[in-house]
């Protein structure tokens, strides 16, 4: 049985390089579309530029690796898009580049994909649409928990690229029929980064604050992409993507009175529920994490 052919770009980034060696895992054959290649024993790279679209054409019709030759029956088509590369985050490139990369990268992408007939694209959003992360001064959110019928309305660079990525996203989805689902990625922890990091963050929880005290651990950012490539049938569709509780050691009480004093809730939370919710991957999707932070941060 021939294994399924997953386009990808932007795996070599700090999520990506997570998610792929998972989607290997699973059986899947992965190139990996980066300005950079990905050291990954397995995975196929391919340098090209999302932004553009030409590229992104030929990419999307190109052989992953020599072997794929030998077949003799012409370039196999990819089974799905995941689409993770862009400018990670505001300050790091003048703002319209940051735009300009995102949003023209985006839509080169997903307009390859529907072109060539791939039936299956996911994109990478992210929770800075909500507009608490990158915003000038301390901005309350209208409502918690952060879920996905919420009005975003960033005023950054970055977290409206991704706003219009998923515009993007759902024109071509009504002009294909074919399924696009956009994930907003939560703030992404790697392995090695609860040790590092957890112990400040429950030391100053105020530095959370503009993350709404989430967090995807990249290992079950990957499991939440397969679930997203083996769900069938749900059109457009926009996931948080985050774990179960909060990554902070204060209760939802303390965190809500102390840090969203004022701001409503919406429903009835547990005691470590994260605000940044996840319960639509998990409703949906069948998401079950694997890997909380308590897991890994020692004393807590």
């Amino acid at each position: 049985m021939n294994k399924k052919r997953i386009f990808f770009t932007g795996g070599s980034g700090k999520a990506g390089k997570h998610v792929i060696p998972y989607l290997l895992d699973q059986g899947y054959r992965v190139m990996n579309v980066d300005l950079k290649p990905l050291d990954c024993p397995g995975v196929d790279n391919l340098t090209a530029d999302i932004t553009d679209s030409g590229q992104m054409f030929n990419a999307m019709t190109s052989y992953a690796g020599l072997d794929e030759l030998d077949h003799g029956s012409g370039v196999p088509a990819f089974d799905a898009v995941v689409h993770f590369a862009a400018v990670p985050r505001i300050l790091i490139n003048p703002d319209n580049e940051t735009f300009r990369v995102n949003t023209l990268g985006t839509y080169n992408v997903i307009e390859a994909a529907v072109k060539l007939g791939i039936r299956k694209v996911i994109i990478a959003s992210s929770e800075t649409t909500y507009g608490i992360c990158f915003s000038d001064g301390q901005t309350d959110p209208k409502s918690l928990p952060l879920e996905e019928d919420y009005d975003v309305d960033p005023m950054d660079s970055y977290g409206l690229s991704k706003v219009v990525n998923e515009q993007t996203a759902r024109a071509f989805q009504r002009r294909s029929g074919v399924d696009i689902y956009a994930l907003r990625i939560g703030n992404v922890i790697e392995p090695h980064e609860y040790a590092l990091l957890f112990p400040h963050y429950f030391k100053h929880p105020e530095v959370r604050r503009r993350n709404a005290f989430c967090y995807i651990d990249a290992r079950d950012l990957g499991q939440i992409v397969d679930l997203c490539i083996k769900k069938d049938g749900l059109g457009f569709q926009v996931f948080n993507a985050g774990n179960d509780h909060n990554g902070a050691i204060l209760p939802n009480k303390v965190l809500l009175e102390r840090f969203f004093s004022g701001v409503p809730v919406t429903r009835e939370l547990e005691e470590h529920e994260a605000l940044f919710s996840n319960r639509k991957i998990r409703e949906v999707l069948g998401f079950r994490e694997n890997h909380p932070w308590r897991r890994y941060v020692k004393g807590a």
